[in-house]
């Protein structure tokens, strides 16, 4: 018997599923692991911009959701490594499909924020709502 779940209703364990997988600093540690195994310096130095702290915690998160594993390496000094799940690599074609239509839609995007930016300056409300 299967479940039916529905990410609309309130109280639906997909929710904290989509919440994962929308946390800021997912997309890019599930993209970083995409080519295999990488120790915690390397994912550190390849994802620009993010903290150790919220490295660790983000790795903690996907590994606790199953869609990442941590590797003891018997190194010295010691080290671990990590990797995507069978789980975690099935994230890969939809989060790609996300960043590639990111990467696509940038010019779009700023253009928007702009026309958004300078109707602030000019005071003109969006949909009826002063910003």
């Amino acid at each position: 018997m299967t479940t039916a779940y529905d990410v609309m209703a309130a109280t639906c364990p997909s929710r904290t599923v989509l919440h994962r997988i929308g946390a800021r600093w997912t997309v890019f540690v599930v993209t970083a692991l995409a080519d295999g195994p990488r120790r915690f310096t390397e994912l550190k130095r390849h994802i620009e911009g993010i903290t150790p702290k919220v490295l660790t915690e983000t790795l903690r998160a996907l590994e606790y959701d199953g869609l990442v594993t941590r590797r003891d390496l018997d190194t010295v000094p010691p080290g671990v490594d990590y990797a995507l799940t069978g789980l975690g690599r099935s994230l890969l074609e939809p989060l790609t499909a996300v960043r590639v239509w990111a990467e696509a839609h940038v010019p779009e995007i700023l253009a928007a924020q702009d026309r958004a930016d300078a109707a602030v300056l000019d005071g003109v409300k969006l949909d009826g709502v002063e910003l």
